[in-house]
């Protein structure tokens, strides 16, 4: 198979890299989607597409700790709230009428998870999108990849570049930097923060059942 493909420019070799990246241009829907076909289901990649434009990821290990702790923490919120939550992961979402397809970090149904459940398989042209989308992008900025999941409507999406949490929502089909999460307005970014850098000096475990004492504080005082 013949691509015609530029290579984005490589980080520095003393350069910290979380995650590595290929970006190819003019590649046809059925290219992106014989890709997706030919590869296994357990691979590490993740492929973002739009309009000809494929960038494939492949996490690192500062990249995947991230995201799973984050996981972790949004895991805890549903327990402590009683919130039926579906996690997807990297879900593949698609639409080929217009011509985006995203894997996301990760993934999480929250307010439409009624409407997703039981199914082993998301159709975007039927179904809703995730409520909430995760990117963590540290070594290089995730910016192309927010036109996809605006294409795709998702509604809500956390972008976490090793120093910061920024929330996004969906507004007349681009994402606008809010201070506030739609999903929990009642969870400070610089929380999610405190307990990233902890988990790094105290291990994961005390973290996260701080993190649940903190959530029944914070639950009762609103």
């Amino acid at each position: 198979m013949v691509l015609d493909a530029s290579l984005e420019a490589k980080e520095p070799e003393s350069a910290l890299v979380a995650e590595e990246r290929i970006v190819l241009q003019n590649i046809s829907w059925e290219t992106f989607e014989r890709l997706l076909t030919e590869v296994s289901e357990n691979r590490s990649t993740r492929f973002h597409y739009l309009e000809g434009m494929l960038e494939i990821m492949s996490p690192l290990s500062r990249h995947e700790g991230s995201n799973r702790f984050i996981e972790s923490l949004i895991t805890v919120i549903a327990e402590e709230l009683n919130l039926n939550l579906r996690k997807l992961g990297s879900l593949t979402m698609k639409r080929r009428d217009q011509q985006t397809g995203g894997e996301p970090d990760s993934c999480y149904y929250i307010q439409n998870e009624p409407l997703v459940r039981g199914k082993e398989e998301i159709d975007l042209k039927t179904d809703p999108p995730p409520d909430l989308v995760l990117e963590v992008d540290i070594t290089h900025p995730s910016d192309r990849r927010l036109p996809i999941y605006a294409n795709l409507g998702v509604p809500e999406l956390w972008k976490y570049d090793g120093k910061t949490l920024q929330y996004y929502v969906l507004q007349e089909n681009a994402y606008v930097q809010v201070e506030q999460s739609f999903a929990f307005p009642w969870l400070p970014g610089e929380v999610i923060l405190e307990f990233l850098a902890k988990r790094l000096e105290i291990g994961e475990i005390q973290p996260i059942k701080q993190f649940k004492t903190w959530i029944r504080q914070a639950v009762e005082s609103n």
